[in-house]
């Protein structure tokens, strides 16, 4: 936890307090359903929490802002990111079930009323958002065609509507049919950490 004040020192007591939530809530989770690598939940802070807040860094949402978190899994990065933005509305979405029983069960202990989750593929989607979250499901050409029509026209945020996925290594080919559309920020510019030398989140304008 003390890795989360370190990089946000201006979280308010009721955040600091849902933060401090996550890892109990998620071990006696995982110890039913395994949403999360056992073999890296000691770094669970580190490789879950902190970078699914690599986005928060990168850009702040303003009110109301709507957002669509991909894959969900266990409810990265769509949970911290609620924590973190409590003005914001996230929808959180997996095809897997039991993950999406996990995420319900995570925000409601939390009482997370800025979040809704739900079993659905993506491209079975039909409403709008401002952004499309999503840490690494697939490659992002492919991600694009799923998601290409929720992302809404209506700008709110200092950044173009589109796609902010977190991701790692060498994505020169993944990202070439985007040109000079896309841009990718270093995470290693924010968190001083190993894990987060090689990882990146990627804006793409849609």
């Amino acid at each position: 936890m003390e890795i989360i004040q370190k990089y946000f020192p201006d979280l308010s007591v009721k955040q600091i307090e849902l933060f401090g939530q996550l890892q109990p809530l998620y071990a006696d989770w995982n110890a039913k359903i395994n949403v999360i690598s056992r073999k890296d939940f000691s770094e669970f802070y580190e490789r879950h929490v902190l970078h699914s807040l690599g986005i928060a860094k990168f850009i702040r949402f303003t009110k109301n802002t709507r957002i669509l978190d991909v894959g969900t899994g266990g409810g990265f990065p769509g949970i911290p990111l609620a924590i973190m933005f409590p003005d914001v509305q996230f929808h959180l979405v997996d095809s897997i079930g039991k993950k999406i029983k996990v995420v319900k069960n995570v925000a409601e202990a939390l009482g997370l009323e800025n979040l809704t989750a739900e079993q659905i593929r993506a491209e079975q989607l039909k409403d709008k958002y401002d952004f499309v979250v999503s840490r690494a499901v697939t490659r992002l050409p492919e991600f694009v065609q799923w998601i290409n029509f929720n992302v809404s026209r209506q700008q709110r945020n200092a950044l173009p509507n589109g796609i902010l996925y977190l991701k790692g290594g060498d994505l020169k080919d993944e990202l070439k049919p985007f040109g000079r559309k896309v841009f990718v920020q270093e995470l290693s510019a924010y968190f001083s950490e190993r894990f987060f030398e090689t990882k990146k989140v990627v804006h793409l304008p849609l």
